[in-house]
């Protein structure tokens, strides 16, 4: 009996918790219906929700936001696919390629690491850093890093892939709502 207790209490302090919460948030109410059930369904429909009936079916996966979604991170991959990669975390962020070269037997390298900031297609939303290593013919090598022009044609580069693959695929993040809207009255 006490398990019993303790969900309930978790349950209950949980919900109580987050509709604090939602009422700090406020909103604009011109943009909020004011019938209750356009609200539920407008909020559902962009995925501010949740559905009880999902809690209580059989276990599922998890629901994952592949990186192919997103475009900021498929226009960095796709911007720098000429390049062998070393470290490619998308939860973390973040993509580091290996040394390249243009030339086999040219004593320059670039390497280039992506971090990503944000999620939306913005000019800040990318720290680019470029790094050169040059070695000599005994293989001393200096590594500097580079804030020349090619972070700002990189950065340029996947931003304009970015709003081309968001244009592409406009709605995207709307999830309809299947469920019963319950009439007035």
């Amino acid at each position: 009996m006490k398990p019993i207790k303790s969900i309930i209490t978790i349950i209950s302090l949980t919900i109580f918790l987050a509709s604090c919460q939602l009422a700090k948030m406020g909103g604009d109410a011109k943009e909020n219906p004011p019938d209750p059930r356009e609200r539920v369904k407008k909020n559902l429909e962009e995925g501010k929700g949740f559905r009880l009936n999902n809690m209580f079916g059989k276990p599922k996966g998890g629901d994952f936001e592949f990186a192919s979604s997103n475009e900021l991170w498929k226009a960095s991959l796709d911007t720098i696919d000429f390049i062998p990669l070393a470290s490619v975390n998308y939860s973390g962020g973040i993509i580091i390629t290996d040394w390249y070269s243009a030339d086999n037997n040219s004593n320059e390298m670039i390497k280039i690491s992506i971090r990503f900031l944000t999620n939306e297609i913005r000019s800040d939303a990318l720290d680019i850093k470029v790094f050169t290593k040059i070695c000599d013919a005994l293989n001393k090598c200096v590594v500097n890093e580079k804030s020349e022009n090619l972070i700002v044609e990189l950065k340029n580069e996947i931003l304009k892939k970015a709003v081309i693959y968001e244009k592409e695929n406009p709605a995207k993040k709307i999830v309809p709502y299947k469920g019963k809207i319950i009439p007035k009255g």
